[in-house]
C-alpha cells in the first residue's frame, strides 16, 4: 500500500425527510444564495422543503445551471454573489449544480486575472472559496462529498476539471425520496457514473491494499445488485438509498487511499462530451471497456480479480465482456454507433486535442494521444 493522507470534512445528513436539518447548518445572519438547475426541484417538492427550512434566512436564488454546467453561466452567478454580498452557497440539485456551485464559490473570491485558470491548472494553488452546502437530488458524481468540479466552456468547446480542499461542501443532505421522480435515463446514468468512479481508482494493478480492494468491490457489487432493482421499481426506498450512498462513497477519497489511479476514461469522456454533447455517463460506458482492452496486459491481474469477485468469471476479457453486459442490462449503450457517431472521427478529433496539450494519462502516465486514438476507434 502506498503512503497517503485522508481527510473528508463534509458532514453527511442522510435519510427520509432530512432536508429540514439545513435550517441549523446554514448561517442565519448572512446573505445565502441557492444555486439551482432548470426547475425540477419545484416539481418534486424539494424547493418547497428548502424554502421552508430557510424561512428565517435572507435567500437569493440563481437558476439555470445546465446538465453540463457552463463556465459562462457560473460567471453570471458570480456577478449576483458579488452584488448581494453573498457569504454562503446552497447547491440544490444533481452533480452538475453542485459542480457549478463549487466553481462559483471559488471564482467569487479568486484574486487572479482570469478565473478560467482555476480549471486550466486543475485547481493548483487554490486555497479560498465561499463555504457551501448541498441538497443532492441525483446520485452520480459524488460531488456532494469531495472537492472536485467539472465545468464546460461553450466558447472553446472545452470541458475541464479542478479539485481543491476549499470547495468540499460543509454539509450535504441526501434524502433518497427526492430521487423518486427522476427519469430512468438519469438513474441509469448515475449508476454507470458511480460504477466508473470506483473503477478509475481500482482498475490498475495490485499494491497489497486488500482493504481498499474490498471497499471498492463492495460498492461495485452493491451497484450490480441494486442498480437494476431501482430501475425496475423507481420508488423502492431501500434500493435507492443503497444506490445513493454507493455513489457518495465511490468518490469521497476513501477508496483511493494508498492505491494508484487511472482517470483515462474520464479525461477522454470529457472531450467526447465537449465535442458531441453525449451525457457524461454515456461516454464512460463506451470508453472504459476500450481503455481496458487497450491496456489488457498491464491491467490483467486486477481485471481477473474483478471478474472473479464481482461476476464469477475467470479471465480478463470475460470481465470486460460482463461489464458491457451489465451496462446493456440497464439500457446503457456501449458503442458510438448507438448514437450515430463515427468512431474514426471521434478518434481523430479527441486525440488531436490531447496531442496539442501534450497530455499523457494512466497509472503509469504513458497512455498517449496515439493510444487514445486506438481506444476510440475500437468503440465503433
Amino acid at each position: 500500500m502506498d503512503n497517503f493522507t485522508f481527510k473528508n470534512p463534509t458532514e453527511i445528513v442522510f435519510g427520509r425527510g432530512m432536508i429540514k436539518e439545513i435550517r441549523s447548518r446554514v448561517p442565519v445572519n448572512v446573505p445565502v444564495m441557492i444555486v439551482c438547475g432548470g426547475g425540477s426541484i419545484k416539481r418534486n417538492g424539494v424547493y418547497a422543503q428548502v424554502k421552508k427550512a430557510l424561512k428565517k434566512h435572507r435567500v437569493i436564488e440563481f437558476w439555470g445551471i445546465e446538465p453540463n454546467p457552463l463556465y459562462e453561466t457560473c460567471l453570471k452567478a458570480v456577478e449576483l454573489v458579488k452584488k448581494n454580498k453573498v457569504k454562503f452557497l446552497l447547491a440544490v440539485g444533481g452533480g452538475s449544480v453542485l459542480d457549478a456551485a463549487k466553481m462559483i464559490a471559488a471564482t467569487a473570491v479568486y484574486k487572479g486575472k482570469d478565473p478560467w485558470d482555476i480549471l486550466r491548472t486543475n485547481g493548483a494553488g487554490l486555497k479560498d472559496a465561499l463555504p457551501l452546502g448541498t441538497v443532492l437530488t441525483l446520485p452520480a458524481t459524488g460531488s456532494e462529498s469531495n472537492g472536485n468540479s467539472v465545468i464546460s466552456r461553450k466558447a472553446t468547446q472545452e470541458k475541464l476539471f479542478f479539485g481543491a480542499a476549499c470547495v468540499f461542501p460543509v454539509f450535504s443532505v441526501l434524502d433518497p425520496v427526492t430521487t423518486f421522480s427522476l427519469p430512468k435515463k438519469q438513474v441509469r446514468n448515475g449508476i454507470v457514473d458511480a460504477f466508473a468512479h470506483v473503477m478509475e481508482q481500482y482498475m490498475t494493478y495490485p499494491v497489497s491494499a486488500p482493504l481498499q480492494d474490498r471497499f471498492a468491490e463492495g460498492i461495485l457489487q452493491t451497484l450490480v445488485e441494486v442498480g437494476p432493482r431501482t430501475l425496475r421499481n423507481m420508488k423502492d426506498y431501500d434500493s435507492r438509498a443503497s444506490f445513493m450512498w454507493s455513489a457518495t462513497l465511490a468518490l469521497n477519497n476513501l477508496i483511493s487511499c494508498g492505491v494508484p489511479q487511472d482517470w483515462t476514461t474520464h479525461m477522454i469522456g470529457h472531450e467526447v462530451t465537449a465535442f458531441y454533447g453525449l451525457d457524461h455517463a454515456e461516454t464512460l460506458a463506451i470508453i472504459m471497456p476500450g481503455v481496458w482492452m487497450n491496456q489488457l496486459e498491464r491491467k490483467q491481474a486486477k481485471l481477473r480479480q474483478y471478474g472473479e469477485r464481482i461476476f464469477g468469471v475467470k479471465t480478463a476479457k470475460a470481465a470486460i465482456a460482463r461489464t458491457e453486459k451489465f451496462f446493456n442490462s440497464i439500457s446503457m449503450p456501449t458503442r458510438f454507433k448507438d448514437y450515430d457517431i463515427d468512431a474514426a472521427e471521434v478518434a481523430k478529433r479527441v486525440s488531436a486535442r490531447f496531442a496539442e496539450r501534450g497530455s499523457k494519462f494512466g497509472e503509469h502516465n504513458d497512455i498517449t494521444p496515439r493510444h487514445i486514438a486506438d481506444i476510440l476507434a475500437s468503440r465503433k
